[in-house]
């Protein structure tokens, strides 16, 4: 641990009276043309900002020690989620009264952040996103990547209503809610979709406020290509879907294939009768369709109950 974090620590812990500690976390993969600018404005809204140095080879960590932001390093790449879990852990211990997530790559604009703790501070929600799909918001994103994020946004919303741009990684959220995000299991760029589907699950307040988010003259703004970008969201999505719904994902198929199998099995058993032929082909789709329909329903109950597990054994933690 560093002398620079402990006496952050103790200076929160002398000073807890003097409220709010807004807190930002910020993950970084070689951004030594950025991170200065970005701590500079940011520490003019914040106590503190903790950054996540995944894997540089530039000079980004030396860059954010000189800012003044308190530095860990990951020992190698390990992708946007790894690297906000890392800092969360580590933000965990400060417990700052509000927590703000950002990019490092310049796309977000460090003066919008007392926008985006506001409803926070006033009690209105838990988790907050700096959207670029509502009024008053702001961003040059080109046509492929708009066209991107609304294919990405579909799967998305699906489990998450209502939140129009669930991709956006400017956030701010409540110390409660940095406990559930701290144990998320995305690596990579899907850590968006799965805060939100925690969110749900757990019945957090969603608030949407516009923000800026520019691209134009901005170096790196991905470290992926865009379509396996768009297809690791896509599938993040999904995945996520299946479990949290997995009644509806794979008990309702397994409905529909037994259903199925009743047909195929009354025009066997209708034929057999009227002509005396036994079809091999209808017995084997009736057969067929019977077993996958059972084992998908029983699939879905089991899943079901451990996510009900999982739930459970997530909140004893926190209330722990």
């Amino acid at each position: 641990m560093s002398q620079q974090f402990i006496d952050v620590m103790s200076q929160h812990s002398e000073y807890e009276s003097l409220k709010p500690f807004i807190l930002v976390c910020i993950p970084a993969y070689n951004e030594e043309k950025n991170i200065g600018k970005i701590l500079d404005q940011a520490f003019r809204h914040v106590e503190h900002v903790i950054v996540c140095d995944d894997g540089s080879t530039d000079g980004t960590n030396e860059i954010a020690r000189k800012k003044g932001a308190t530095v860990v390093r990951n020992p190698s790449n390990m992708g946007k989620g790894r690297a906000l879990h890392t800092c969360f852990r580590l933000a965990d211990r400060i417990a700052p009264d509000v927590i703000v997530m950002m990019d490092a790559d310049g796309q977000h604009n460090p003066e919008d952040i007392p926008r985006l703790v506001a409803p926070i501070l006033d009690g209105e929600a838990d988790l907050v996103i700096g959207s670029r799909y509502v009024a008053g918001s702001s961003t040059d994103a080109p046509l492929y990547r708009r066209v991107g994020l609304s294919i990405v946004n579909a799967f998305s919303q699906t489990a998450n209503d209502g939140v129009k741009d669930t991709q956006s990684g400017f956030r701010a959220f409540t110390k409660d809610a940095l406990r559930l995000f701290t144990d998320m299991s995305e690596d990579g760029f899907g850590v968006e979709t799965e805060q939100l589907s925690i969110a749900r699950k757990f019945g957090l307040r969603v608030m949407e406020v516009p923000a800026t988010i520019r691209y134009e003259g901005l170096e790196n703004t991905s470290k992926k290509d865009p379509v396996s970008h768009g297809l690791e969201l896509i599938m993040v999505a999904l995945k996520l879907l299946v479990q949290d719904k997995p009644l509806l994902m794979i008990g309702l198929p397994g409905l529909l294939f037994i259903v199925t199998s009743l047909f195929s099995g009354y025009f066997f058993v209708r034929d057999y009768q009227l002509t005396n032929y036994f079809s091999v082909p209808m017995a084997l789709i009736t057969f067929t369709f019977l077993t996958l329909g059972t084992l998908l329903i029983l699939c879905s109950l089991i899943f079901y109950a451990l996510y009900l597990l999982k739930l459970e054994i997530k909140k004893l933690r926190i209330e722990m």
